[in-house]
């Protein structure tokens, strides 16, 4: 049956731009045709039912190009500390309820069995700390319990902080030996003070109990609701060796999840692998850029390079401007990941690896030019995930090799308090240079790297159009860099549409793509640039079915 949708501002992201008084028909799943009312009469028939849009803005379903759905799900089980984090002392506060929660619920469980179940957390910044800016320590969280064992994450997930009782279980001491590519810090006494950086997380969640194949499922429901509300109909999403169950297993859940009708998000898995080997047998299994479902397929590889700026763990070409003992670190050397990208390209994989500093970017550009003059051929839309401290001359390399920027505009919130004191004022002022790459033909999507930052498509617009943070009190950083209200549209649709190889596919309201749509409450090209983010979502569609309803 065809349903024709009426009476709407439809900004159909091709020339025709916005439609005024707008209207489509969706059939079988897609858009059959868009325009004018008018226009649209021939398609209607006594069978057709019609929805009036009531005059609201309508635009295809929004694009989160990077993000950690399964991780999302994960956290949103854990203690919420990115509503608690103005100070140590709420954070511990809230740690300490949260725990007295867990224990009413599970009020049958001995003090032992309590002695071995994680209490974990999730979004600390101590840049927000009025009380103390530093990184919590053991002997913090020994304050909320000596008897649990404690593990509560930084918002950018590359650092997190262990009780005393964690580190008990995970045996951790002065004398064991500091990971590749990672680290735990030890105190004047040589002893560990419970912080542990990049590589090292791993390890900690390698001593957390792992997930069941329904636990997955829950926490992917959970975030898949969540993604829904925001009016997300599509996610780019690392999920391998974000916790310590097999990829088979990521795999089997959102299989199971589409056969029963909860997955209503379009997933393309940005694969995370750590070692050629493992990559290796992935590829052999049959798995490879494309491969999957109407709404699971497999993407680029991920590969994760340095760590985050908040961190100081991002690898820059010079030191630290507040702490210039350090310039940040690489995970792995360059070999590695120059053949982790042979690898992938030997087999038509796309790849895509997180860079935030500019030091390692140098470092991809000369593997992406390498691979390039060995195995020349179609472009493989190949990408850099953050994309965040550039130089010009960086930028100009991307758009010669043909990169993608995966950039996270809703970053600006936060970095721009930190970004001229963490790199010093010549990096700040070439760097996130969003309205520059597209200029030079570099195409950007948008994303919010979830739950770095939350799945918040509007908050991510804002901050691309106005460069200040969300409730206006810094900023503009960079104006010049601003992105016009349709390139923020366009980067959280068409966009990312490209970066799946998917731009005749999704991404724009047109004949024959597939009916994923988002109603909004306000038409985001009327409104203040300061009050984007207020803009409601009210209703979302995927392939022409109401998903979610905010109404």
């Amino acid at each position: 049956m065809k349903t024709l949708y009426e009476n709407g501002r439809i900004y159909t992201g091709g020339p025709e731009g916005v439609l005024p008084s707008g209207a489509f028909v969706v059939e079988n799943g897609r858009f059959l045709v868009v325009g004018n009312r008018e226009e649209l009469q021939n398609y209607v028939d006594n069978d057709t039912k019609i929805v009036n849009l009531g005059g609201k803005f309508v635009c295809a379903g929004f694009n989160d190009s990077h993000m950690h759905l399964l991780n999302y799900g994960y956290t949103l089980s854990m203690a919420g500390l990115s509503e608690h984090t103005s100070s140590m002392r709420e954070m511990l506060e809230h740690l300490r309820k949260f725990d007295g929660e867990e224990r009413m619920r599970q009020a049958d469980s001995s003090e032992q069995d309590w002695g071995q179940r994680w209490l974990l957390g999730r979004g600390w910044n101590q840049d927000y700390f009025t009380d103390e800016q530093r990184f919590p320590t053991r002997w913090d969280l020994d304050k909320v319990s000596t008897v649990r064992p404690v593990c509560v994450t930084r918002a950018c997930g590359h650092c997190c902080v262990v009780n005393s009782r964690g580190l008990e279980i995970m045996g951790v001491t002065g004398d064991t030996p500091q990971p590749e590519g990672g680290c735990f810090e030890l105190d004047a006494a040589g002893e560990p003070n419970g912080i542990f950086r990049e590589n090292a997380v791993e390890y900690v969640s390698s001593h957390i109990p792992a997930p069941s194949l329904e636990q997955i499922k829950e926490m992917m429901r959970l975030a898949i609701r969540k993604l829904n509300a925001y009016g997300v109909t599509s996610v780019q999403t690392d999920d391998f060796e974000t916790l310590p169950v097999p990829y088979e297993l990521v795999i089997r859940a959102y299989q199971e999840l589409e056969q029963e009708g909860d997955l209503t998000v379009r997933v393309y898995e940005q694969a995370q692998f750590t070692s050629r080997e493992t990559l290796g047998k992935f590829l052999e299994s049959g798995w490879n850029t494309g491969v999957g479902s109407r709404r699971f397929r497999i993407g680029p590889l991920k590969i994760v390079a340095d760590g985050s700026l908040g961190s100081r763990t991002a690898y820059l070409s010079r030191p630290y401007q507040d702490d210039p003992d350090t310039q940040g670190f690489m995970l792995y050397p360059r070999e590695h990941l120059e053949q982790l990208i042979q690898e992938a390209e030997a087999h038509g994989m796309q790849t895509a690896v997180h860079a935030i500093g500019d030091g390692t970017l140098d470092v991809l550009l000369d593997i992406y030019e390498s691979v390039a003059g060995k195995a020349p051929g179609e472009n493989r839309r190949n990408g850099i995930v953050h994309c965040q401290i550039t130089r010009a001359e960086q930028l100009e390399r991307m758009a010669k090799l043909g990169l993608h920027a995966y950039a996270q505009t809703i970053f600006l919130d936060y970095d721009q308090r930190i970004v001229r004191q963490r790199v010093g004022t010549e990096a700040a002022s070439s760097s996130y240079a969003f309205h520059t790459m597209k200029q030079m033909g570099i195409h950007v999507s948008n994303g919010s790297d979830c739950p770095v930052e939350a799945p918040d498509v509007m908050a991510g617009i804002q901050c691309a159009v106005t460069r200040k943070t969300l409730d206006g009190s810094a900023g503009p950083y960079r104006p010049e860099e601003a992105m016009s209200v349709q390139e923020a549209l366009d980067s959280y649709t068409a966009e990312g549409a490209y970066a799946s190889f998917e731009e005749n596919v999704k991404g724009k309201i047109q004949s024959g793509m597939l009916a994923d749509f988002v109603v909004l409450g306000e038409d985001p090209f009327a409104a203040p640039g300061q009050r984007l983010r207020e803009i409601p979502v009210l209703a979302v569609y995927m392939d022409g079915k109401c998903v979610c309803r905010n109404e």
